[in-house]
């Protein structure tokens, strides 16, 4: 098969309660809100079953609970690389609360996060997912089978991980906006790697 027909599907989670207040959530494990479930059943509405070599899915429940009610849950893959970026200590507090301790200037892609990871650490992890993805197509595609990998997770890591993906640092998934229950395609121009579709979202 022909690394050009390669797409990486990424679905960010639904909805949570730290989500809606614009808290930072790494490894603090919360469930979905109920609209956060019911974007998760219009993202199985919009999947149709669709047939992947691989689905990934983060080991946070939020993930996890999405990738269920999508319908993948029984044969997705729980890959720790998928795990969000870990804040440190902004872990629960909004970006504004942390530019009251640290100016007005504070930015989670730009400021050391105490006891936290570094972006480039995360984009390493980002890398990782990338490498597995794309061998995981290519094991389907010798067998006959998709062509295209899902990966179930979080907002930042997918951000970064897209940003990788066409050969940007790590720091630029800054400029990529993504909503709770998206869906975005990467994949292939031709010989060059790309951002097919983002953040397609189900708004009311």
């Amino acid at each position: 098969m022909s690394e050009e027909k390669l797409e990486l599907w990424l679905v960010r989670h639904g909805e949570t309660e730290w989500s809606l207040d614009g808290r930072h959530t790494s490894v603090t494990d919360i469930p979905l809100t109920e609209r956060g479930r019911e974007r998760a059943r219009e993202l199985r509405d919009y999947l149709a079953g669709r047939k992947f070599a691989a689905v990934f899915v983060s080991p946070m429940q939020r993930a996890k609970e999405t990738c269920e009610i999508a319908g993948y849950g029984d044969v997705a893959i729980v890959d720790s690389n998928l795990m969000e970026w870990n804040y440190g200590e902004s872990e629960g507090k909004t970006t504004a609360e942390m530019r009251v301790k640290y100016g007005p200037d504070w930015s989670v892609w730009t400021n050391k996060l105490l006891g936290g990871e570094s972006v480039e650490q995360v984009g390493d992890r980002a890398d990782n997912v990338i490498s597995r993805a794309l061998a995981s197509v290519a094991i389907g595609a010798n067998a006959g089978g998709s062509s295209a990998v899902a990966l179930f997770a979080h907002a930042h890591i997918l951000r970064i991980l897209a940003a990788r993906w066409v050969g940007l640092p790590a720091v630029d998934g800054k400029m990529l906006a993504l909503g709770t229950g998206s869906v975005s395609v990467l994949g292939f121009e031709r010989e060059q790697r790309v951002i097919s579709r983002w953040n397609r979202s189900f708004e009311d």
